[in-house]
């Protein structure tokens, strides 16, 4: 199954900011020689990731680790083109092969068709907890508004239609926020426990 979700440099404001900033430093300055005191620009807020990039994160690395247990580099946008058979083994590992299992037809008339094997459908499992109900509820809520277009009914209507699978995408929606959290907070003590160990043992060898 494939969705496409929406799409969430500037001279005049890098300028302006500069500007900004010399005036802060100056003000800064002129604090720290009257009172004796030192002030320091405040530290950049940090980037806060949207419910989607956590979930969508997550999915990423469960993804790329299936592959690489297989041998396989994770595709990346720039990244040199493979032949056509590593093509078909990338596609095959990460979306599924052969028959497809989940198959669901809209009221438009499109049918939209999923692998329960490959990596995705492993994450997905991983995250959401059940994937047919996944790509069930998912499939209904991604496309609401084009059949209330096909059927010349207002969203408000299809919507009340689709009440349980509503209800259903946001209960398995907030258990994949959840799991992608904790996976994500448990990489970065990872990351950090791994860049502190190889900073003690530098310290100890350069000792």
């Amino acid at each position: 199954m494939t969705s496409t979700p929406p799409q969430l440099p500037v001279p005049a404001r890098a300028l302006l900011a500069r500007h900004r900033t010399a005036g802060a430093l100056a003000l800064c300055a002129a604090v720290l020689l009257s009172a004796l005191t030192g002030c320091a620009p405040a530290p950049a807020r940090p980037h806060v990731l949207s419910s989607a990039d956590i979930i969508r994160t997550a999915q990423q690395q469960l993804t790329d680790r299936c592959l690489l247990r297989q041998g396989l580099t994770p595709p990346r946008p720039g990244r040199h083109a493979r032949s056509e058979a590593e093509e078909q083994r990338m596609s095959g590992a990460l979306f599924g092969s052969g028959r497809t299992e989940l198959s669901l037809t809209l009221p438009t008339g499109y049918s939209v068709r999923a692998h329960t094997d490959g990596c995705l459908a492993a994450a997905q499992r991983s995250l959401y907890g059940d994937q047919r109900r996944w790509f069930h509820a998912s499939t209904i809520v991604n496309n609401l508004k084009p059949e209330a277009a096909h059927g010349h009914d207002s969203l408000a209507s299809v919507r009340d239609r689709h009440r349980a699978d509503i209800a259903e995408w946001q209960r398995l929606r907030a258990r994949a926020l959840s799991r992608a959290k904790a996976q994500l907070t448990r990489r970065n003590q990872n990351t950090h426990r791994h860049q502190n160990t190889h900073r003690y043992q530098k310290e100890n060898v350069s000792r």
